[in-house]
């Protein structure tokens, strides 16, 4: 009896333990699909890792996914996939061309950052015009840079040969002169274009915007600060920015899932300020977590949480926004010609500014 007793007790412990450990692995796990590492949103899913894990019941497992369109598709009827980065225009490709009714199916925790549009040429072509019946890599098909090509393309009417080799393998056709330019997406400064140099013959050229897309997409700059090597001071590029979109997955039918992105959202809002200090990505400071999406709805954990911190919500850092205020000013001025503003003039818009923001209603 003492020897079976022993036996049972052995059985059973060891039966019981892959199941604790089943458990634990899998406790408040969220998992972030984002695209790849030539880009900036790895980087956002590891800074929201660092922010949301405690090593006991939160964890954000991060999925390098195929494409951003790919994310959208995988958001839908991938196992496991809670959440997922998407460009604003993908989003909007995707529900007229891929999923009619996506609005009814998938819902937005946040808009984030933006990333722009990076079109790198070699040093032969001078203009966007010039790209006329000339290749142009694109990216991978269904890839957030192979989408917006073709929009910010067709409103230019720029008729190109556009492929659809991986940017790396592009980067070196650049470089053997077999293609004119490379379009890429992403946030700047995008790690793609590290340690390129405007000496080996390579340099952006300037996308000119088109107001008739200004619900997508918005008139930025490509500065000496973003790329020292690639960029002149005193001649930064004009180029187009797309919004960044945190969607997540239609969980009413897994509640144990859904609580666990809830509890995601509700550490990611609450400890939203600690991402804008040094050691994360710049983009952070770009991010308004109250922006609406018109057309979608929020996730409601984000929006409840909003809701009860209305307040908190609308305090930024002062000394970011001053800083992106700053930034503004510059980059319009700049784009439409005009003289810079004395550091004394924007300190004064920005006193300014403040004022009229504290008097706004909540």
């Amino acid at each position: 009896m003492a020897a079976i007793s022993l036996g049972l007790a052995i059985a059973f412990s060891g039966s019981t333990a892959p199941a604790q450990q089943l458990y634990a692995a899998n406790r408040g796990v969220v998992e972030l699909e984002t695209t790849g590492s030539s880009g900036i949103s790895v980087r956002i899913a590891e800074d929201l890792a660092r922010l949301v894990d405690d090593g006991a019941t939160r964890r954000v497992v991060p999925v390098v996914g195929r494409s951003s369109l790919q994310n959208v598709t995988d958001l839908r009827f991938l196992r496991g996939i809670d959440t997922a980065i998407v460009q604003a225009d993908v989003l909007d490709y995707a529900k007229q061309q891929v999923f009619p009714g996506l609005e009814t199916a998938v819902s937005f925790i946040a808009k984030l950052y933006n990333e722009e549009f990076h079109l790198l040429a070699r040093a032969d072509i001078k203009d966007i015009a010039d790209l006329a019946n000339q290749t142009v890599n694109a990216d991978l098909l269904g890839s957030g840079t192979a989408i917006t090509t073709d929009r910010v393309f067709d409103q230019l009417k720029i008729q190109a040969n556009i492929t659809h080799d991986s940017p790396q393998v592009a980067l070196d056709k650049l470089r053997k002169g077999e293609i004119a330019a490379i379009a890429f997406v992403a946030g700047k400064p995008a790690p793609l274009f590290a340690g390129l140099k405007a000496e080996d013959g390579f340099h952006f050229i300037s996308v000119p915007f088109n107001a008739a897309s200004g619900a997508i997409y918005a008139p930025t700059l490509l500065t000496k600060s973003d790329y020292p090597e690639l960029v002149q001071g005193n001649r930064p590029v004009d180029t187009v920015a797309v919004g960044t979109i945190l969607l997540a997955a239609d969980l009413r039918g897994a509640p144990e899932r859904n609580n666990n992105l809830a509890n995601f959202v509700e550490v990611f809002f609450t400890g939203f300020q600690s991402l804008l200090a040094t050691g994360n990505h710049p983009k952070w400071g770009e991010v308004n977590l109250a922006a609406d999406i018109p057309g979608w709805h929020r996730y409601e954990p984000a929006a409840r949480w909003l809701q009860r911190n209305a307040q908190v919500s609308n305090i930024q850092d002062p000394e970011v926004l001053r800083a992106m205020f700053m930034r503004f000013i510059d980059e319009r001025r700049l784009a439409s010609g005009s003289a810079p503003m004395s550091a004394q003039d924007k300190d004064a818009l920005f006193q300014q500014f403040r004022s009229w923001q504290a008097g706004q209603p909540h």
